[in-house]
C-alpha cells in the first residue's frame, strides 16, 4: 500500500515528479504555474503536441529544465468543473501514468472541492490495484509514497489515511470476485470470513449443511442440492460498545452459476464466477467498517453455494420452504440468487435492525435497463432509499431508484405455493425479483441493490480495473458512517 506523506511548501519541495491539476481550456490549478515555470517556454507547445487541454482523463507528463525542483511534471486534467468524483477519476488516470515511479508528489488536494484529498487517495490507490495471482510475470505498481505538497499537507495526509480502510475492503472484494470459481469454494469463502473476523475481533457463525434443516434454510439447501462443494451460511457480527444504529447487510454468494437444470448457454457462464459479488461486498464493507471503528452494530449475512446441475439438483416445479416459511415454487433454477437471499433476508429480519441492505448480481434485466456502470435500487421505505442514495452520491458509485409496484406482485402467484420464483412474463424481471425479496424482510426498512452491471467492470478506465470492481463497498461504508454520525 502506498504511504501518504505531508510534504513541504511548494517552493521548498522537490523530487521525481509533481502532479498538478489543470481545468478545461488549459486553466491552471494550484501549483500548475510553478510547473510551467520549471518546464520553460516550450511548455505550451509541448502540451499542444500532447493534445492536452485539461479535459478529464487527460494526463501529460513533461520533463523539466535542468535544475528544476522536480525531474518531471504531470499535468492532470479535471475538466471544466471539478467535484469529488472528477478528482477521484483524475487521480486514477494519474496513477496509471505514474505507476512505475517510486515517489510521487501532488498539489491536487488543493483543488477547491470538499473532500478532495480523500477522493484523490481513493482514486489513486484503487487505480494501482492488480490481480496478478495467476500470472507467471506479475507487474505490480512500483509507487511507494505520495506526498501532498503545498498548503494543508498535514490535513490532506490525515484525510488520505482515513480513506485507506474502505480502499482495502474494496481490494479484498475485487480479489474475491476475480478469483476463479475453483479457487473459492463455499468452504474457502467461509475461511476468508473467519480471517476477517479474526483480524478485526468480529463474532462469526458458519452454518454447515448438516445444520440447514434445523435452521430452516430450505431455499439455500435447494439451490445447493446439485453442487459437489457443500454450501455455507455465514454470519459476521461487528458489535462495538454503545452503537448508535444497527445495520444488516445481506450478500448473494453464488460462487459459480451454471443455471442449475435450467442450464445457461456456454457463453453466459464465462463470467459467472462474478455471481458471488454481493457476498464479497459484504466481507469488504464489514472489514472496512470495523477497521474504521465506527459506532454502529453491523450484521453481515452471506448465503454461499454453487448452482450446479448435479443428480440431486432442484427441478423446475419443486417447492422450497425458506426460513420465514413463505414457500416457493421453483420454475426456473437459474433464478437462484433470490432463493438464497430469501433465507439470508429472513435471518436478518429476525434481528429487527434499523435497516437491511441486500446487495446482489441478481438480474440480467437490471443490467439491460441500467447498463454496465449503474446499479438499481429498490426499497420499501423512501427515507431508507434516500439515505443510501446520499451515501452513493458521495462515493461516485451510481445508483438509480426503481419502482416497487404492488400490483406487479400477482405475476408471481403460484398455483401450489405462496410464490413462484419467476413472473413468467417477458418484461420487468428486475422489479419482480425485488418484489420477491420483499416477501422475506418483514416490517423492517429495506433496500435492495442489484449490481448485475457494475459488479464487473468491462473496460480499463480511471480508478476502475477491468474485472471485479468492488462496487458497493464504499457506499455501504459511507452509509454506516452516516448512520453512526
Amino acid at each position: 500500500m502506498v504511504e501518504f506523506k505531508a510534504g513541504a511548501g511548494l517552493e521548498g519541495s522537490g523530487g521525481t515528479i509533481l502532479a498538478v491539476p489543470v481545468f478545461g481550456d488549459r486553466t491552471w490549478g494550484p501549483g500548475a504555474e510553478a510547473a510551467t515555470g520549471a518546464i520553460g517556454a516550450s511548455v505550451e507547445a509541448r502540451l499542444d503536441r500532447a493534445d492536452f487541454s485539461g479535459k478529464l482523463g487527460q494526463v501529460a507528463v513533461l520533463s523539466a529544465q535542468a535544475g528544476a525542483p522536480f525531474e518531471a511534471y504531470a499535468f492532470v486534467g479535471l475538466g471544466d468543473e471539478a467535484d469529488t468524483e472528477t478528482v477521484r477519476q483524475a487521480a486514477g488516470w494519474l496513477a496509471r501514468a505514474v505507476s512505475r515511479i517510486d515517489h510521487v508528489s501532488t498539489t491536487l488536494h488543493m483543488v477547491d472541492v470538499e473532500g478532495a484529498a480523500k477522493a484523490f487517495a481513493e482514486g489513486f490507490l484503487l487505480a494501482l490495484y492488480r490481480f496478478d495471482k495467476y500470472r507467471s510475470e506479475p507487474q505490480p505498481a512500483k509507487t511507494e509514497t505520495l506526498s501532498f505538497v503545498g498548503e494543508n499537507g498535514d490535513d490532506a495526509k490525515a484525510a488520505a489515511d482515513a480513506a485507506v480502510p474502505a480502499v482495502i475492503g474494496t481490494m479484498l472484494t475485487r480479489d474475491l470476485i476475480n478469483e476463479p470459481a475453483n479457487g473459492k469454494s463455499p468452504e474457502t469463502l467461509a475461511g476468508v470470513a473467519a480471517a476477517v473476523a479474526g483480524e478485526h475481533s468480529l463474532r462469526i457463525r458458519v452454518y454447515e449443511p448438516g445444520e440447514f434443516a434445523a435452521e430452516r434454510f430450505g431455499a439455500l439447501a435447494g439451490v445447493a442440492a446439485g453442487a459437489h462443494n457443500p454450501a455455507r451460511m455465514v454470519e459476521l457480527w461487528y458489535e462495538p460498545e454503545e452503537p448508535k444504529a444497527f445495520l444488516a447487510l445481506v450478500g448473494k454468494g453464488i460462487v459459480f452459476d451454471s443455471g442449475g437444470l435450467s442450464l445457461k448457454p456456454a457463453a453466459s457462464m464465462e463470467e459467472m464466477k462474478t455471481d458471488m459479488s454481493g457476498a464479497a461486498v459484504v466481507f469488504g464493507a464489514i472489514q472496512s467498517i470495523a477497521a474504521l471503528g465506527l459506532p454502529i452494530k453491523v450484521l453481515g449475512i452471506t448465503p454461499i453455494t454453487e448452482n450446479m446441475p448435479g443428480g440431486n439438483a432442484t427441478r423446475p416445479g419443486d417447492v422450497l420452504i425458506p426460513r420465514n416459511g413463505t414457500s416457493i415454487e421453483v420454475l426456473n433454477t437459474d433464478a437462484e440468487g433470490r432463493l438464497v437471499l430469501a433465507d439470508g433476508l429472513s435471518l436478518a429480519a429476525e434481528q429487527e435492525p434499523d435497516l437491511i441492505v441486500d446487495i446482489a448480481t441478481l438480474t440480467g434485466a437490471c443490467h439491460v435497463a441500467l447498463g454496465d456502470k449503474i446499479a438499481g435500487l429498490w426499497s420499501n421505505d423512501q427515507d431508507a432509499a434516500e439515505r443510501v442514495l446520499k451515501a452513493s452520491a458521495r462515493t461516485g458509485e451510481r445508483l438509480w431508484q426503481m419502482p416497487l409496484p404492488a400490483d406487479y406482485r400477482k405475476a408471481m402467484d403460484s398455483d401450489i405455493a405462496d410464490i413462484k420464483n419467476i413472473s413468467g412474463g417477458k418484461y420487468g424481471g428486475a422489479i419482480h425479483a425485488a418484489l420477491f425479496l420483499a416477501e422475506y424482510v418483514g416490517e423492517n426498512p429495506w433496500v435492495h441493490l442489484d449490481i448485475a452491471g457494475p459488479a464487473r467492470w468491462t473496460e480499463e478506465e480511471h480508478y476502475q480495473r477491468k474485472g471485479g470492481s468492488g462496487f458497493g463497498v464504499r457506499t455501504l461504508v459511507a452509509l454506516a458512517e452516516d448512520m453512526s454520525a
